[in-house]
């Protein structure tokens, strides 16, 4: 008996334990979607409405400069044209200005135009000007309605190289120096005098 009392145990124990192990459930197939029901692929972004994404090969815009005389860049083909966006409160901007203001009165064959991104009065920028004088024109854009030939900025300064026949021959983001530029004029074929 007293051998039986411990097999007793042993097999009572041996029966218990599979009792004791968990069972795992089946993992359950992935069920197949129907088509119509297949999630879709995400769409691209929409563009904001006013955002201009790519810049035209030969941009045109015109409008009235700071000192009420009518700037048309199709005016000054012929010639290279630096279009310069900037802004007063932006530094980087007028920093370039004076070096802007130098090429475009030492160089015959580059012209340059600042297109004032931003929401200033015509008198604000005047006093802005006294202070800060160029010698190119000035165009105050609506940052609103900006020109539809040319991408919207994403970031001031930016400026374009218009070859003399109106393409963009270089689009510059943030400051851009005259050696920049001439350097970009004689890279498009152009001369420096």
């Amino acid at each position: 008996m007293t051998m039986r009392l411990p097999i007793l145990c042993l097999s009572i124990l041996l029966l218990a334990l599979p009792a004791c192990r968990q069972e795992q459930a089946p993992v359950p197939e992935p069920a197949a979607v129907p088509a119509e029901q297949t999630p879709a692929q995400p769409e691209p972004p929409l563009a904001q409405p006013g955002v201009v994404e790519r810049t035209a090969e030969v941009p045109r815009f015109a409008a009235t400069a700071v000192d009420g005389t009518l700037y048309d860049l199709a005016a000054h083909r012929g010639r290279w044209v630096v279009v310069n966006f900037w802004a007063t409160w932006c530094k980087p901007c007028i920093k370039e200005m004076p070096e802007l203001a130098a090429l475009h009165t030492m160089r015959q064959q580059i012209e340059v135009v600042g297109l004032a991104y931003e929401d200033i009065t015509v008198e604000e920028m005047r006093a802005f000007l006294q202070e800060r004088p160029v010698s190119y024109p000035i165009v105050i854009l609506d940052p609103m309605s900006p020109p539809q030939d040319f991408a919207t900025p994403r970031g001031l300064p930016t400026t374009y190289l218009l070859a003399p026949d109106g393409t963009v021959a270089r689009h510059f983001l943030g400051p851009v120096t005259a050696y920049d530029i001439e350097n970009a004029v004689k890279a498009g074929g152009g001369r420096i005098e």
